[in-house]
C-alpha cells in the first residue's frame, strides 16, 4: 500500500490497545465502519497479533491494517503473519528494516531534529511525531516545520478534537489519536459513544481537508 498517499487521504490514524481481545476486534469494526480508514492495533494490547488476525479476516485483504508500538524485527515480521500490511513505530529501532523488507511502509516514531534526519535516511512512508502533547502541540510542530517543510509529519499523543484541528492547520499530514476517539471501547465499553467520538474527529479532519 501506499501509506504516505493514505495518510494525505484520510488524515486521521485510529490507535486501538485494549485489554479484551473480542472488543478491540469490535473496535477496529466499528472504527472502519464509521468511516475510520487507517486503523493500527498496538502491539501492546492483550492479544495484539490475535485482534489483527481477526480483524484482517473480517475486513478482507484490501483493508488497510497496521500494527503500532513495533519495536523489534520479530514485532514486524509476527504483524506481518498476523495480516497488518503496515508498521507504526515509537522510535527508530529494529522493526523500521524488517518492516520495509517484508513489504510493509512505516510511519515511524521520532521527536527531536536529529531523530528526523537519521528517519528520512531510512525510507520510511511518514514520520510520527511522538509524543506530541509532551513537546508543546501545534507549535512544536510548527517549529519542526520550519527547517523541514516538506515532511510528512503525523503528530501522536494527546491529541484531543482540539489539538487534531490544530495540528492539522499547522501542517500535518495526519495525526494519530488514541484514547480520545477509542476511549473504553476496546476494553469493552460503549461502541456507540465510540461511533459519536468517531465521527466528531471525521468532522475535525473534514473541516481541515480542503
Amino acid at each position: 500500500m501506499d501509506l504516505t498517499a493514505a495518510l494525505a487521504t484520510h488524515r486521521l490514524v485510529a490507535i486501538v490497545r485494549g485489554d479484551d481481545p473480542d472488543a478491540a476486534v469490535n473496535t477496529v469494526l466499528t472504527l472502519v465502519e464509521e468511516g475510520v480508514e487507517l486503523v493500527e492495533v498496538s502491539l501492546s494490547g492483550k492479544d495484539a497479533l490475535s485482534v489483527i488476525e481477526r480483524a484482517r479476516h473480517a475486513l478482507g485483504p484490501d483493508r488497510p491494517l497496521g500494527a503500532g508500538t513495533v519495536l523489534t524485527a520479530e514485532d514486524a515480521r509476527a504483524a506481518h503473519r498476523a495480516g497488518a500490511d503496515f508498521a507504526v513505530t515509537p522510535g527508530l529501532g529494529d522493526g523500521i528494516g524488517a518492516a520495509r523488507e517484508l513489504g510493509m511502509p512505516v510511519l515511524a516514531g521520532v521527536l527531536t531534529p536529529t531523530e528526523i534526519i537519521a528517519a528520512r535516511t531510512m525510507g520510511v512512508a511518514a514520520l510520527k511525531i511522538f509524543p506530541i502533547a509532551q513537546a508543546g502541540g501545534a507549535a512544536y510542530l510548527k517549529a519542526l516545520r520550519g527547517p523541514f517543510p516538506d515532511t510528512p509529519f503525523v503528530p501522536v499523543g494527546g491529541i484531543d478534537e482540539d489539538a487534531a484541528r490544530a495540528c492539522l492547520a499547522a501542517g500535518a499530514l495526519a495525526v494519530g489519536v488514541g484514547s480520545p476517539l477509542v476511549g473504553d471501547a476496546a476494553d469493552g465499553g460503549g461502541i456507540d459513544a465510540l461511533r459519536e467520538r468517531a465521527r466528531r474527529f471525521r468532522a475535525v479532519v473534514a473541516e481541515a481537508t480542503p
